[in-house]
């Protein structure tokens, strides 16, 4: 999982920072057959959860404070969430254009028992992870192809965390889905 975890951090920030490092400019550029200047497109989230409304990747039962109180091994609740998206659209020219692959992950991070322990721990959690590939269609649509994984373990709660342990299938479980999407307006280009 480790190995995971470091091939997308030093696949994904190469690719943000070489998107930044060049501008979009208009013409000829904008036109290259492989990775055009705006061939990235993404965003980076960070959030934080108050106490008493941790966020629940449902590894641990609600009740997880009953099988240990304070001590429960299973206090897999979270404080932190980082989560982003990100497309890249390889190609500049031909109908190939069309074509966007995206990633949507999120890591959790928190040490935390419903109703009996909270705290303001870093301790990692996982990682929920969405890859796939979709078209650009006319106006606005783009038809996808979106493959959910399943929740991955971090350090110590990548083992078997006492009877509140409720598996790795995390919220949604492992699915594939084919969807349509509608994206609305524009996005600015002048964020400097």
């Amino acid at each position: 999982m480790k190995r995971k975890l470091w091939l997308a951090v030093f696949l994904v920030l190469p690719v943000g920072l070489l998107a930044q490092a060049s501008p979009a400019v208009a013409g000829a550029e904008s036109q290259r057959l492989f990775f055009p200047s705006d061939f990235v497109w993404g965003y980076a989230q960070f959030d934080i959860a108050p106490p008493h409304n941790e966020i629940d990747p449902n590894l641990c039962s609600a009740n997880a404070g009953n099988y240990g109180g304070v001590h429960a091994p299973c206090n897999a609740f979270g404080r932190y969430m980082l989560s982003g998206n990100i497309e890249v659209h390889p190609f500049g020219r031909t109908l190939a254009r069309r074509l966007v692959l995206f990633g949507e992950p999120s890591f959790l991070f928190g040490k935390n028992v419903p109703q009996t322990l909270y705290t303001w721990s870093a301790s990692p959690i996982g990682i929920e992870h969405t890859l796939g590939f979709g078209a650009d269609i006319k106006r606005g649509f783009q038809l996808r192809v979106t493959q959910h994984y399943l929740f991955s373990r971090l350090g110590s709660r990548d083992q078997y965390l006492g009877p509140a342990d409720l598996g790795t299938n995390g919220p949604w479980g492992r699915y594939t889905a084919i969807g349509l999407r509608k994206y609305f307006g524009r996005r600015r280009n002048d964020f400097q």
